[in-house]
């Protein structure tokens, strides 16, 4: 039996996707790239914008389809809105929540399907499936924890309380890749962003236990992993849930780094996303302090006029972004500097998008992923009139990325001809080439098609240089 799982949205979905991964396989059943040999399909869906659950609607659709002729079970989870979520019970198998990952064995049992891993041979030889068993997957001891649920209110698992996130947190990941990984630090945000949905997705801000993060990290950099990025939805409001109990993001980081120096061992530690509230001056002292953490910040910003980020509720003003940003440039003057804008928010004036273009002018970011403000419900701001026409937003967003253009052009001239360290990630699509970054997260092209270097370090000289890359050949395979 096959299954196949699409992952939407953000890096922590992706993470989450891992562990989902376990589970599933642990169950016995065997990972398919083509969706129409699965019986077991599935989505971790994301919320942020609505085209992400148009996306989902459409896919559950297909699928059903197939149901008149197959027998497939369909399932949901991630980040998924309560408006949302009524819907999908009238669509979906199965419904629910990451925390609730470990009780997933135990639905599709519930629901009557036999899994590979529940079939064990009769003295004849035949697969037969047993009498009390679950399946063979070993559920840990929430499972007592649970009162039994039935076919009846398999779907009302969603809403289940009992389940910490330590214990999802607890489950080894099936990572995507053997030299770059995701490391989840803190789930859920307290911030309450006007246009976010995040807060009713995924709730309050739970930090992990500091002593799992570097656990995991160091079992990764044993493993030859160069690149790890520490993950949350405000990542650098690490430990504030459990003051006096729990160490601080600055602290994390030290702590990492001084593994990083004592051992010599060689990676790159990156981090998203943080919040401006709190970014303070021991993190970037801390980013400055140890050659593992790489010096490419990601700050978003979502909009450069004061009054728009009150409307977010955002709760800093451009200028305290300013004051970050020059401390960056003063302790970190080799970082890249990434952020998020959002144009077209609500009532946001010709002027108000003005200022937000003037930022991308004085903080000369790297990169910016620009969205196009769209509502979502549940979050505050899809009370409010979605007053900015298409077709203004669009404008808005050509702006921002031909004024983007500019000064990351303008950054990525100074490495022409120059040797440069980069993390070979793949083979790019047009054949001859290698995929490739830098330490600051510069995508880079390389002559190359010696796929043995895919996870490793090389030294490029490059040889040409676009407004969002560089290209180049090798002089180095370390």
């Amino acid at each position: 039996m096959k299954y196949h799982l699409i992952t939407l949205g953000c890096q922590m979905n992706i993470s989450d996707s891992e562990r989902v991964k376990t589970v599933v396989e642990g169950m016995g059943f065997k990972w398919t790239d083509n969706e129409e040999e699965a019986s077991l399909l599935g989505i971790i869906a994301c919320s942020v914008r609505q085209k992400s659950i148009d996306k989902v609607y459409a896919r559950i659709r297909k699928w059903n389809k197939r149901k008149d002729r197959e027998s497939i079970i369909t399932f949901i989870s991630g980040c998924v809105l309560p408006a949302d979520k009524k819907k999908f019970l009238k669509t979906f198998d199965l419904i629910f929540p990451m925390n609730e990952l470990l009780l997933f064995p135990k639905m599709i049992r519930e629901y009557g399907i036999v899994t590979p891993a529940s079939l064990q041979k009769s003295n004849k030889g035949e697969l037969v499936e047993p009498a009390n068993e679950v399946n063979d997957f070993k559920l840990t001891s929430i499972i007592e924890k649970k009162a039994k649920l039935n076919s009846d209110d398999i779907h009302l698992a969603i809403n289940a309380k009992d389940v910490d996130i330590n214990e999802f947190w607890d489950i080894v990941p099936d990572y995507n890749s053997d030299f770059e990984a995701f490391i989840p630090i803190q789930n859920g945000c307290d911030k309450f962003c006007t246009y976010c949905a995040v807060p009713y997705t995924r709730g309050r801000e739970v930090s992990r236990p500091s002593g799992e993060i570097i656990d995991e990290l160091k079992t990764l950099v044993d493993k030859g992993y160069k690149s790890i990025t520490l993950l949350g939805q405000n990542v650098n409001s690490y430990g504030l849930d459990k003051k006096g109990e729990e160490i601080s993001f600055a602290e994390l980081l030290h702590e990492i780094g001084k593994y990083g120096d004592e051992t010599g061992k060689d990676f790159w530690l990156y981090f998203t996303s943080p919040h401006p509230r709190d970014m303070g001056n021991d993190v970037i002292d801390a980013i400055a302090s140890y050659k593992c953490i790489a010096k490419q910040i990601h700050l978003p910003l979502q909009s450069g006029d004061d009054e728009i980020l009150e409307k977010m509720n955002r709760k800093h003003k451009l200028e305290d972004y300013r004051q970050i940003v020059n401390y960056i440039r003063e302790k970190l003057p080799q970082a890249s500097l990434f952020t998020d804008i959002i144009v077209g928010f609500t009532g946001e004036t010709e002027e108000q998008f003005e200022n937000s273009r003037r930022a991308i002018e004085e903080f000369k970011f790297n990169m910016a992923y620009v969205a196009i403000y769209s509502p979502r419900p549940g979050a505050v701001s899809a009370r409010w009139d979605d007053d900015i026409p298409m077709r203004v937003k669009k404008e808005r967003l050509h702006k921002l990325g031909d004024e983007l253009k500019i000064h990351s052009y303008k950054y990525n001239q100074q490495f022409k001809d120059k040797d440069v360290r980069v993390l070979v990630t793949g083979v790019e699509k047009r054949s001859g080439y290698l995929s490739a970054y830098t330490e600051t997260k510069i995508p880079v092209r390389i002559y190359s098609k010696d796929k043995s270097m895919i996870g490793q370090f090389v030294s490029i000289k490059t040889t040409a240089v676009t407004d969002f890359s560089f290209a180049g050949e090798i002089i180095d395979n370390e």
